[in-house]
């Protein structure tokens, strides 16, 4: 496990970094990382009736909190969903200054095989940002397919229960079949098998850099 860096996530939408590596982040800010936020969209155009249309960012604060996120390294854009892809030299222009502000060592952002659109311009704009640094693709099953499992983190039950904790503060999202206790457990337990362990995390490999 890596020690002592800076990590930064890179989610289109608020809850895409919780759902794709909730587990690893909070074993990695328990191992005494830095770990960044950032997600591009609150998703105003899409919260269910009867909420304000900020309530996804509210619920971010509360899951980023859950997995030992400080307030002060959350970053929040309201970038229109499903349209980011008219945005990308904006996106791009905001991760070149992160990268230059924070410096960080280590990525996680979408995966080369999403299929979503904003989550795909994420992972160009990402790679374009952040070509000389070591970046991980993190999985969404709904969203992809022929997954490539190429690094994986092992974790305890306690780091799949904090990921769990944190997504149960999206409670305009509980509808979703993935914002799922079961679901969640079950897919690490998967990926800890392939790696003769009991839970884990997948990622794809974009760029490992030493």
């Amino acid at each position: 496990m890596f020690k002592k860096k800076k990590i930064l996530i890179l989610a289109p939408h608020t809850d895409d970094g919780e759902l794709g590596c909730g587990g690893t982040v909070a074993k990695l800010i328990e191992d005494g990382n830095e770990v960044f936020y950032i997600a591009f969209s609150i998703c105003e155009e899409s919260v269910p009736d009867g909420y304000p249309k900020d309530i996804l960012a509210t619920e971010c604060k509360l899951a980023t909190k859950q997995l030992g996120i400080p307030k002060t390294n959350l970053i929040l854009h309201k970038f229109p969903v499903r349209k980011l892809n008219f945005h990308r030299q904006e996106i791009l222009e905001i991760l070149v200054q992160l990268r230059e502000k924070i410096k960080p060592d280590i990525i996680f952002m979408p995966s080369s095989v999403s299929l979503h659109q904003d989550h795909i311009t994420i992972y160009h704009e990402g790679v374009r940002a952040f070509k000389h640094y070591t970046c991980f693709g993190y999985e969404l099953p709904w969203d992809t397919t022929g997954f490539p499992t190429g690094t994986f983190f092992t974790l305890g039950k306690k780091h799949i229960q904090k990921k769990w904790n944190a997504i149960k503060k999206y409670e305009t999202q509980n509808f979703r079949s993935y914002c799922d206790k079961e679901f969640l457990f079950g897919l690490a337990r998967v990926r800890g098998a392939q790696i003769a362990q009991r839970y884990a995390e997948a990622f794809e490999s974009i760029r490992t850099v030493y």
